[in-house]
């Protein structure tokens, strides 16, 4: 399965710690809210056939919205989680191997492509 997403926000964007009696929960910013929506959106319905349930490999290719120097690791778990909300697999814990890039030049606004593949 070939997903092409929007560009994900960062990891360091990602949580909000918001007060709750005498601690703090951390809850999805609003800019994750939007981005798994935005993300479900460009995946579509999955029909269940097609969702994985085993055991999967994930090559990613993060299209940069600009040159900005950015750490790529701190896409992923906004990208995968918003896989997991759109139901394209029961969950990122489902991952065995991963590839991740960056591509060679920027595209306007960004894009994340996920390639998935079932492991036997």
């Amino acid at each position: 399965m070939k997903l092409i997403l929007p560009f994900p926000p960062s990891v360091n964007t990602y949580w909000r710690a918001v007060p709750r009696g005498r601690g703090v929960a951390n809850i999805l910013s609003k800019k994750a809210r939007a981005y798994q929506g935005a993300a479900k959106a460009a995946i579509g319905f999955v029909h269940p056939q097609w969702r994985f349930t085993g055991p999967v490999a994930v090559e990613v290719t993060l299209h940069r919205p600009d040159r900005r120097r950015r750490d790529l690791d701190n896409y992923l778990k906004p990208l995968f989680d918003a896989i997991t909300h759109a139901g394209a697999w029961e969950d990122d814990s489902q991952i065995v191997q991963m590839v991740i890039k960056w591509a060679d030049k920027p595209v306007s606004g960004g894009k994340a492509v996920v390639v998935i593949t079932e492991v036997d």
